[in-house]
């Protein structure tokens, strides 16, 4: 028996949605998650797209590798990043050659499974410049892409001199990353002049909203003859260039002159979007201006696609933040409308048109009783990946309220190392947000992100200025000698200006290491300011790949920090001692693994180990037993909710 969602009242309400979400299921499972594995049990140990009885290369694939990515990084369960590089490892070989890519055909919905490269060469893994070989390929694509008069990629080589909507989600998300991560500076003005192209041939000046697709030669029948755009505003077509905008973005240059243009598209096209949402489900139509004409229907993946851009864009800041309201209606009419749970409890997603395009054959016309021609399907990739997108974006809404107005400071000063980089520049790395290697803090860095704050590098030793816009402040690991030629060592004018800081309410955060790997001595100077001290002792000497033996349970009384993880991992660390103000906040066989101290306004937190790095965090290295990432998130809301109002 299938089971639909209980109607929904007030959608304003969103807590109120959540509250019907857990009354359908029963269960504290987010919805993308859930659909991430609703997903990936119909689709085991491959993806097959549509009706195809083959697997092959395709934007589809991409959609939803770059979902269930989303939902990795949001809950650091391994087994969907495990998903993804197999997925991959089927297509990719030693090389970087793409089974079933065929690079002359120039199809630029070929290149969204790239950001699934990117991902996979960005971490700590063997054999990984195969990704890169394989990401190179498809920029090589788009270098040579054939282009309209004034640089726009046609969609297809057999699709001459047009450019679709449909082509910004497929080339720019990939595009912006690739040329951030190795360093093509110049290629952010050619990304911009995509969507320059767009918003100069193809929004429509009395209604704003954006065409399909514009023909530069007025050659084909669906053409207009004056301005070369197709006829009919297709819902899908403009959530694709939503969701392009709003990721490129979290790669564009915060300098780049072009980044304000991108984002006034996104402010240009939001009130746009909210003017033609159905007042009473929330939800956009197929065929996004016509409401309810004979025919036409709320379709799911535009739906999900435009909740996702208006959700994100508000979370940024890109937009008026109430255009979340309109996310969280949107949101609440997809779970009326298009989800259900089936009888073997998974879940599934209706009411995905399943194809949209222009041309061809048999020819495609773009009118109205095209675009409601072609067939609905359910469970549509389509609409599933947008769906989880929507819905990750729901869940951070629900509780990022904890972080709004608050920046959360790494130090890079005491803990400065570098590695080389291809190009021979150094780049810092080692417990560093921007680090995504095993190395690095990225992954705890992105749930204080979701929380709601800002994060930053403190590149300089600590003063009362640039100290005076941090409300956290995190030291890791400083540098020993061995790790680097001329460390910085803490000194006493750091130290006070750390402690006055504190005393004025600013919450510190200081995590050594086992005694052989940090500069102890210092630190200590530091941390006794507070009633802490690193041990000499070194405990949890973890084995090989014996795990168990870096175990920490976490107790009753601990549960004011770590609400919701019970067993976590550190290994190599050194217990604290402590004394007035500093207390336990986490003990283990009569050690001190945690300490709290409360000074002046301002918290301070300590623990002998930097043991939420991306390596113990990501669900790739240790057991799922361990609750590392929950544990890490625990503690950054905790923090959080230490901060002082200013």
């Amino acid at each position: 028996m299938k089971r639909r969602f209980l109607p929904v009242n007030h959608f304003a309400l969103f807590l109120f949605v959540l509250l019907v979400v857990a009354q359908t299921f029963a269960q504290d499972i987010p919805l993308s998650r859930q659909m991430a594995d609703s997903f990936m049990a119909r689709h085991k140990d491959s993806i097959l797209v549509g009706k195809n009885t083959f697997t092959r290369w395709d934007y589809e694939q991409g959609l939803m590798l770059k979902a269930i990515e989303k939902v990795w990084l949001r809950t650091g369960e391994g087994k969907y990043f495990e998903y993804i590089r197999k997925d991959i490892d089927q297509y990719v070989d030693k090389d970087g050659n793409i089974r079933t890519y065929k690079f002359d055909e120039f199809n630029i919905d070929n290149i969204p499974t790239g950001r699934a490269l990117l991902t996979l060469y960005q971490q700590t893994q063997p054999n990984k410049e195969k990704y890169k070989k394989a990401a190179d390929l498809l920029w090589k694509q788009l270098s040579e892409q054939p282009r309209t008069k004034e640089g726009g990629y046609w969609h297809k080589k057999r699709y001459p001199n047009q450019m679709w909507l449909d082509g910004l989600f497929m080339a720019e998300p990939f595009a912006a990353e690739y040329s951030l991560l190795f360093k093509h500076p110049e290629h952010f003005d050619d990304i911009a002049n995509q969507f320059a192209l767009i918003e100069k041939y193809a929004v429509d000046e009395k209604t704003g909203l954006i065409y399909h697709a514009y023909d530069e030669s007025r050659e084909q029948k669906w053409a207009d003859k004056t301005t070369g755009r197709s006829p009919n505003f297709w819902a899908r077509a403009i959530g694709w260039y939503a969701i392009a905008l709003v990721d490129v973005l979290d790669y564009f240059p915060q300098n780049h002159p072009k980044r304000i243009e991108l984002i006034k598209y996104v402010q240009r096209l939001a009130p746009v979007l909210a003017k033609y949402q159905d007042k009473e489900s929330g939800l956009w139509y197929q065929v996004i201006d016509q409401g309810n004409r004979e025919g036409n229907y709320f379709e799911s993946s535009a739906s999900c696609m435009f909740i996702y851009a208006l959700a994100k864009a508000s979370r940024m800041g890109y937009i008026d933040p109430s255009f979340a309201a309109n996310a969280k209606r949107g949101y609440a009419g997809a779970l009326k409308q298009f989800v259900e749970k089936e009888a073997d409890g998974l879940l599934s997603l209706n009411k995905t048109v399943s194809v949209g395009g222009l041309g061809g054959t048999p020819y495609r016309d773009g009118s109205y009783a095209y675009y409601l021609s072609e067939p609905i399907r359910k469970n549509d990739l389509k609409g599933i990946g947008p769906f989880i997108f929507a819905s990750i974006e729901m869940e951070i809404a629900a509780e990022n309220a904890v972080g709004k107005n608050k920046t959360v400071g790494l130090d890079y000063h005491f803990n400065h190392e570098f590695k080389k980089q291809p190009d021979g520049s150094d780049e810092p790395f080692h417990y560093t947000w921007e680090d995504k290697l095993h190395s690095g803090f990225w992954l705890w860095g992105n749930t204080f992100r979701e929380l709601g704050a800002k994060t930053v590098p403190v590149s300089t030793a600590p003063t009362a200025e640039n100290l005076r816009e941090i409300d956290v402040y995190i030291i890791v690991d400083p540098d020993t000698k061995k790790e680097t030629s001329a460390p910085n060592f803490i000194q006493p004018n750091d130290i006070t200006a750390i402690e006055n800081w504190v005393k004025a309410g600013g919450v510190l955060v200081m995590m050594a290491n086992d005694t052989a790997n940090c500069e102890i001595q210092h630190f200590n100077e530091l941390a006794g300011k507070f009633g802490m001290q690193f041990s000499s002792k070194n405990r949890n000497m973890v084995q090989g790949t014996q795990f168990e033996q870096g175990k920490l349970m976490i107790p009753a009384d601990s549960k004011a920090i770590f609400k919701t993880a019970n067993k976590i991992y550190i290994k190599e660390l050194s217990p604290l001692l402590v004394s007035g103000p500093a207390k336990s906040a986490l003990t283990d066989q009569g050690d001190v693994i945690c300490g709290v101290a409360k000074y002046g306004k301002g918290t301070v937190f300590a623990v002998g180990d930097p043991w939420l790095y991306n390596e113990y965090v990501d669900g790739r290295r240790i057991d799922t037993s361990f609750e590392n990432f929950e544990a890490g998130k625990d503690l950054a809301e905790w923090l959080l909710k230490q901060v002082v109002k200013k």
